[in-house]
């Protein structure tokens, strides 16, 4: 880590060349054929949405001539900080880097092992193994489908460093059960924050609890670029200069002189230019998803489809809208017949997969974990779902629950 007296300054790379809501205001009222199929997700939606916005930041970074570490960059960062209300930010290439680019700034390495759940996705165990640690799984809540701070408790062991708590879905994890086990046993916190833009809990945005807070933007996210880029955000100014120069290649100051070992995980300027336009509509699009969502936790009454159930002082981002059935294949070719893609958000366990064999899980050691990933569905939950879309599945949810 470097010390504060240390600064990586930027030198750009010149390249010449929940209760019922009222319909938002913004809603989408055109109508989509009804007999079309309504899609889990359309990249195409969102570029016809902002395709004169991105036009424009594409000619501004071409014209600028820097295509790396300029003026775009440093705006997004400070943009975003002050969005989720965080002193500092550090644009990179990836969400996965993110989160290693965190763990390695607050000296997770070789030898230590780091809690984390395994009913989400890969990157997350990737990344702890990524900076020669060990993942260690704890089993989740059942019915909030986030980590339970019990059995995160009853995983801490002699090598236990930090825990990665994972706000799935757009759901906040009980980020303050486990800011005290953290404190209480001197662990760091790295929150994953790749499904959590926009999610706050007792309005406060997570990424801000831990020492770390990472972000994804894939474009599936609720804040999505055009590729692959992440975020990084801390309000420990040590923590930033070393994530700013690690991933740089460890460099500090201009003289590019590589003080640690680095690596090249930058976020390039057009990614960060397309992010700053999104990001003023995200808000308007966080009120959508919040519209759609209560229309369809409206719906579900039925004992067949079970709803998401939300921790106290928790105000999700609904990045996924995930109900559980254990009759998910069933579920799923009801929706298709109608035209409804759904997905599941994550069929296999992490401690299933045989990337993290070393990990010595047996199959029934996180029954939790394992029974929710047999009954997961995700339904279509994106901004750009027109209103008569969001009735098509509001009818389709009603029909299989009728069918108790």
């Amino acid at each position: 880590m470097l010390s504060r007296a240390q600064s990586t300054e930027r030198t750009p790379l010149v390249i010449m060349a929940s209760a019922p809501l009222p319909r938002p205001q913004h809603g989408i009222t055109s109508t989509v054929d009804s007999l079309s199929p309504i899609p889990l997700f359309s990249p195409q939606r969102i570029w016809r949405k902002h395709q004169h916005e991105a036009e424009q930041a594409l000619h501004r970074v071409m014209e600028s001539g820097v295509l790396i570490l300029g003026e775009e960059v440093r705006l997004f960062e400070e943009e975003f900080a002050a969005y989720v209300g965080a002193n500092e930010a550090v644009g990179v290439s990836s969400g996965t880097d993110a989160l290693m680019l965190a763990l390695r700034a607050v000296n997770i390495g070789p030898g230590d092992e780091v809690i984390t759940v395994a009913n989400g996705p890969v990157p997350t165990a990737a990344a702890i193994q990524g900076v020669g640690a060990r993942p260690c799984f704890a089993d989740i809540d059942l019915h909030t489908l986030q980590i339970c701070p019990h059995s995160a408790a009853a995983s801490i062991g002699p090598r236990t460093r930090a825990l990665v708590v994972v706000h799935l879905y757009g759901y906040s994890a009980p980020i303050n059960e486990i800011a005290a086990l953290a404190s209480k046993n001197s662990l760091a916190i790295v929150e994953d924050c790749a499904q959590g833009h926009g999610a706050m809990w007792n309005g406060k945005h997570v990424g801000t609890f831990g020492q770390v807070g990472c972000f994804s933007f894939y474009p599936t996210k609720n804040l999505g670029a055009f590729g692959d880029a992440g975020l990084c955000l801390s309000d420990d100014p040590q923590i930033v200069e070393s994530i700013r120069s690690l991933a740089h290649y460890g460099y500090v100051g201009c003289e590019r002189i590589a003080v640690q070992k680095g690596s090249n995980a930058r976020i390039d300027e057009l990614q960060a230019a397309f992010l700053r336009f999104r990001l003023k509509d995200l808000e308007a699009g966080l009120q959508r998803r919040r519209w759609i969502a209560d229309r369809y936790r409206q719906a579900i009454n039925g004992s067949l489809l079970i709803g998401p159930t939300l921790i106290d002082g928790s105000d999700p981002a609904w990045h996924q809208f995930v109900v559980r059935t254990c009759q998910r294949d069933r579920f799923r070719q009801f929706m298709m017949d109608r035209g409804i893609q759904t997905g599941v958000h994550y069929p296999t366990p992490l401690h299933r997969m045989p990337a993290f064999t070393e990990c010595e899980y047996e199959a029934g050691s996180l029954p939790n974990t394992e029974n929710a990933c047999q009954e997961v569905v995700s339904l279509p939950m994106y901004p750009e779902l027109a209103d008569n879309e969001v009735e098509r599945v509001v009818s389709g949810i009603m029909d299989f629950a009728g069918m108790d």
